[in-house]
């Protein structure tokens, strides 16, 4: 008798354990004077927009510092729910779920030491995360990045971001060439 399929081998999503997270697109505090945001679209293969996907946020704070901070998916030690993060704390990591038309809103605070966001790429019809990287504008100079240097300039204008004013930028994940629009750049870890 054949096993049942596990949920890598089946379309998903699967994501009902951890959304919604309270104020899980919110790294940056509340009112806080250096914070960012960066929104986009997500498009399928016939430049549709994906309404049920999830994309993750993972950077360092903006010392450099990697080691984060806990509260990004607490749990109520009375109730056992999950509450939001503390508000207080930069941890470094976000989760937010695309809106009915594909749109997907940020807040952070500019990473230290990289020139990019590392954002995670959960959807229908994939089997496994797609990693990719929202480079943001503004020193230091992007195109000195090893990656960005070994992409050709089609390639790599998937992976920039545009600055719609000096706090707010838009970051497009494409998961398919449209013929009109180039897939994302996604990478590859072994």
């Amino acid at each position: 008798m054949p096993l049942p399929p596990t949920p890598s081998q089946t379309i998903g999503p699967f994501y009902g354990f951890a959304l919604p997270s309270p104020h899980g697109a919110d790294l940056a505090p509340p009112g806080h004077p250096g914070a960012l945001t960066l929104h986009g679209y997500l498009y399928d293969g016939t430049a549709a927009p994906i309404p049920d996907a999830l994309v993750e946020v993972w950077q360092p704070a903006p010392d450099g510092s990697r080691g984060g901070a806990p509260g990004s998916l607490r749990q109520d030690p009375a109730t056992g729910r999950g509450i939001a993060r503390d508000s207080v704390r930069f941890t470094g990591f976000g989760r937010v779920a695309t809106d009915a038309d594909g749109h997907y809103t940020l807040r952070t605070l500019p990473p230290g030491g990289v020139p990019y966001l590392s954002l995670l790429v959960f959807a229908r019809g994939l089997l496994h995360h797609l990693h990719t990287r929202a480079y943001l504008p503004g020193p230091p100079d992007p195109t000195a990045d090893p990656l960005l240097a070994s992409l050709e300039p089609r390639r790599r204008a998937t992976l920039l971001a545009t600055a719609e004013d000096p706090r707010t930028h838009r970051f497009d994940i494409r998961l398919q060439d449209d013929g009109v629009h180039e897939e994302t750049v996604f990478l590859a870890f072994p």
